[in-house]
């Protein structure tokens, strides 16, 4: 089974059509100056409304541990996705399971995952300039693929319902993340692209007998 997880929920009707679509996860900026960002109570609101289940993840980029924790026991958050530069330590000391974003420019990029001991690595897009919390844009997958020797490989950046078939069937990672390939502007999705999203995904994992 392929894990799938919609990121940049920012409305209730956005929740329910990626938990019709059958995905796993749901993610939720807690950044700022991403235009996905949401409010606490924002969250709080679309999580009480979800069915059991399901399972929700708040993004943060360097924030004080003590609001890390605090946001996700009010908003009640399953996991935390840390995306800035927050270390080992940090890491650790974060309630909920952490699941780490690190940006792949090369090689040598997988060097950081080592002294990490974390739920998930979720690899995305080294992009100059780019917004820490998503990039949009794609990666060498083999890396990812020599990733896994690390643990759980959660493989993001540039996916959409075109391309999460290919890039599937040659990384077989734990789980696929996307934001942006399944929307029609800025934190508003599209409810057709989620479903074949989530549709693509599950059927190359079926086929692949990727588990």
């Amino acid at each position: 089974m392929i894990h799938v997880k919609i990121c940049g929920i920012t409305n209730h009707e956005d929740a329910q059509a990626a938990v019709d679509a059958g995905a796993d996860a749901l993610g939720f900026v807690f950044y700022p100056p991403s235009p996905r960002h949401v409010l606490p109570e924002q969250v709080a609101q679309i999580i009480q409304r979800l069915p059991p289940f399901v399972t929700t993840v708040g993004l943060f980029v360097d924030v004080a541990l003590e609001t890390v924790n605090d946001l996700a026991a009010r908003c009640g958050l399953d996991r935390i996705q840390l995306h800035g530069n927050e270390t080992p330590a940090f890491c650790g000391q974060v309630k909920q399971p952490v699941i780490k974003a690190f940006r792949m420019k090369n090689a040598e990029s997988l060097g950081q995952l080592p002294g990490y001991r974390v739920s998930a690595y979720l690899l995305d897009a080294y992009v100059e300039g780019a917004l820490p919390g998503g990039t949009g844009a794609p990666f060498p997958w083999a890396l990812a693929v020599r990733a896994k020797a690390y643990g759980p490989v959660i493989l993001a950046g540039g996916l959409t319902p075109d391309n999460v078939e290919a890039a599937i069937e040659q990384t077989r990672p734990y789980g696929v993340d996307v934001s942006s390939g399944v929307e029609s502007a800025p934190g508003i999705k599209d409810h057709r692209k989620i479903r074949e999203f989530v549709t693509r995904a599950r059927a190359v994992a079926l086929e692949k007998g990727i588990s």
